[in-house]
Protein backbone atom coordinates (compact mmCIF):
# COMPACT_ATOMS: atom_id res chain seq x y z
CA UNK A 1 0.00 0.00 0.00
CA UNK A 2 0.86 3.66 -0.21
CA UNK A 3 2.09 4.50 3.27
CA UNK A 4 4.40 7.42 2.51
CA UNK A 5 3.13 9.35 5.53
CA UNK A 6 -0.13 10.41 3.91
CA UNK A 7 -3.11 11.04 6.06
CA UNK A 8 -5.22 7.91 6.47
CA UNK A 9 -8.27 9.92 5.53
CA UNK A 10 -9.56 9.06 2.10
CA UNK A 11 -9.59 11.74 -0.55
CA UNK A 12 -13.04 13.21 -1.05
CA UNK A 13 -14.72 13.12 -4.41
CA UNK A 14 -16.50 16.30 -5.43
CA UNK A 15 -19.80 15.93 -7.29
CA UNK A 16 -20.74 18.66 -9.73
CA UNK A 17 -21.74 19.33 -13.29
CA UNK A 18 -18.75 19.10 -15.60
CA UNK A 19 -18.24 22.07 -17.89
CA UNK A 20 -16.97 19.86 -20.68
CA UNK A 21 -19.09 16.68 -20.70
CA UNK A 22 -22.14 18.50 -19.32
CA UNK A 23 -23.12 15.79 -16.86
CA UNK A 24 -23.19 15.75 -13.08
CA UNK A 25 -20.15 13.68 -12.29
CA UNK A 26 -17.42 12.93 -9.76
CA UNK A 27 -14.17 14.88 -9.68
CA UNK A 28 -11.09 13.54 -7.92
CA UNK A 29 -8.08 15.43 -6.64
CA UNK A 30 -4.97 15.38 -8.82
CA UNK A 31 -2.95 16.13 -5.64
CA UNK A 32 -1.54 19.11 -7.50
CA UNK A 33 -1.76 22.80 -6.81
CA UNK A 34 -1.88 25.67 -9.27
CA UNK A 35 -0.41 28.97 -8.16
CA UNK A 36 -1.17 32.07 -10.21
CA UNK A 37 0.27 35.52 -9.63
CA UNK A 38 -1.65 38.49 -10.94
CA UNK A 39 0.02 41.78 -10.16
CA UNK A 40 0.71 41.73 -6.43
CA UNK A 41 -2.03 39.18 -5.71
CA UNK A 42 -1.89 35.39 -5.60
CA UNK A 43 -4.36 32.61 -6.27
CA UNK A 44 -3.76 29.07 -5.06
CA UNK A 45 -6.02 26.21 -6.16
CA UNK A 46 -6.17 22.47 -5.58
CA UNK A 47 -6.80 20.88 -8.98
CA UNK A 48 -9.52 18.27 -9.40
CA UNK A 49 -10.27 16.28 -12.55
CA UNK A 50 -13.52 14.92 -13.99
CA UNK A 51 -13.52 11.12 -13.83
CA UNK A 52 -15.32 10.95 -17.19
CA UNK A 53 -13.47 13.37 -19.47
CA UNK A 54 -10.54 14.60 -17.32
CA UNK A 55 -11.69 18.25 -17.48
CA UNK A 56 -10.11 20.17 -14.63
CA UNK A 57 -11.77 21.99 -11.76
CA UNK A 58 -9.99 24.52 -9.56
CA UNK A 59 -10.86 24.41 -5.85
CA UNK A 60 -9.76 27.74 -4.36
CA UNK A 61 -7.46 27.73 -1.34
CA UNK A 62 -6.43 31.38 -1.59
CA UNK A 63 -7.89 33.91 -3.99
CA UNK A 64 -6.50 37.36 -4.71
CA UNK A 65 -4.42 37.50 -1.52
CA UNK A 66 -1.23 39.36 -0.82
CA UNK A 67 1.74 36.95 -0.89
CA UNK A 68 2.51 38.15 2.65
CA UNK A 69 -0.75 36.53 3.85
CA UNK A 70 0.56 33.05 3.00
CA UNK A 71 3.20 31.65 5.38
CA UNK A 72 6.44 31.18 3.36
CA UNK A 73 6.80 27.49 4.22
CA UNK A 74 3.21 26.85 3.09
CA UNK A 75 3.76 28.82 -0.11
CA UNK A 76 6.84 26.70 -0.86
CA UNK A 77 4.76 23.55 -0.44
CA UNK A 78 2.14 24.88 -2.88
CA UNK A 79 4.86 25.65 -5.44
CA UNK A 80 6.45 22.21 -4.94
CA UNK A 81 3.09 20.37 -5.28
CA UNK A 82 3.63 18.84 -1.85
CA UNK A 83 1.60 15.62 -2.07
CA UNK A 84 1.03 15.27 1.64
CA UNK A 85 -0.39 18.79 1.85
CA UNK A 86 -2.54 18.19 -1.25
CA UNK A 87 -3.79 14.92 0.25
CA UNK A 88 -4.73 16.73 3.48
CA UNK A 89 -6.73 19.39 1.62
CA UNK A 90 -8.35 16.73 -0.60
CA UNK A 91 -9.50 14.67 2.41
CA UNK A 92 -10.95 17.65 4.29
CA UNK A 93 -14.69 17.41 3.61
CA UNK A 94 -15.64 20.38 5.86
CA UNK A 95 -13.12 22.58 4.03
CA UNK A 96 -14.47 21.53 0.64
CA UNK A 97 -18.06 22.09 1.79
CA UNK A 98 -17.12 25.54 3.13
CA UNK A 99 -16.19 26.39 -0.47
CA UNK A 100 -19.62 25.25 -1.70
CA UNK A 101 -18.51 21.96 -3.21
CA UNK A 102 -20.79 18.96 -2.82
CA UNK A 103 -18.73 16.14 -1.33
CA UNK A 104 -19.52 12.47 -1.82
CA UNK A 105 -19.52 10.70 1.54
Amino acid sequence: GDTMGYSNKKACRVIRRCGRCGKKTAFTSTRRFRVNASGNRLDVWLIYRCERCRHTLKVPIYERVSPRKIPPELYEKFLANDEELAARYGADAPWLKSRNFFVET
